[in-house]
């Protein structure tokens, strides 16, 4: 029985967390300055970099904040003052579409919906189901 109390109030988070996340990104589109892409990842260029883009292949090195539409934070490499080095291939859909539209010394937000990121999973206590993340990312290196 708790079980079933359970998996009832997580699916109704999850459909409270689509609702709220497909709210926030159609407000979010019309904002200035607000790119969407055919794949339903939204961004803005905070800061543009200059040379090159890392391809799907690449080990990036950033700094970035990630927090729920609810203000959450999740992490924040900014504040730690320690960058993160990741290889592409292990990152969500959406933050890896993000960053190959990014050069190097580029700063962009994303907003990326739950289908492109860890969908109606989540990753457990950190990420609800359906969640749509905003990203803060600034592209350091890669190779």
């Amino acid at each position: 029985m708790a079980n079933r109390d359970k998996r009832e109030r997580s699916r109704g988070s999850a459909g409270n967390n689509r609702k709220t996340g497909e709210d926030f990104l159609e407000k979010n589109r019309k904002k200035e300055g607000v790119k969407v892409n055919a794949s339903g990842l939204q961004y803005l260029i905070v800061e543009e970099g200059d040379g090159d883009r890392p391809d799907d292949r690449a080990t990036i090195t950033v700094h970035q904040r990630c927090q729920l539409v609810n203000g959450t934070l999740i992490e924040d490499t900014y504040r730690e003052n320690e960058a993160s080095e990741v290889k592409m291939e292990e990152l969500i859909e959406g933050y890896q579409e993000g960053i190959q539209l990014m050069k190097k010394g580029s700063r962009y937000k994303f907003f990326i919906p739950s289908e492109l990121a860890w969908g109606k999973n989540g990753t457990g206590s950190k990420i609800p189901p359906n969640s749509v993340l905003i990203f803060d990312v600034k592209l350091i290196d890669f190779w």
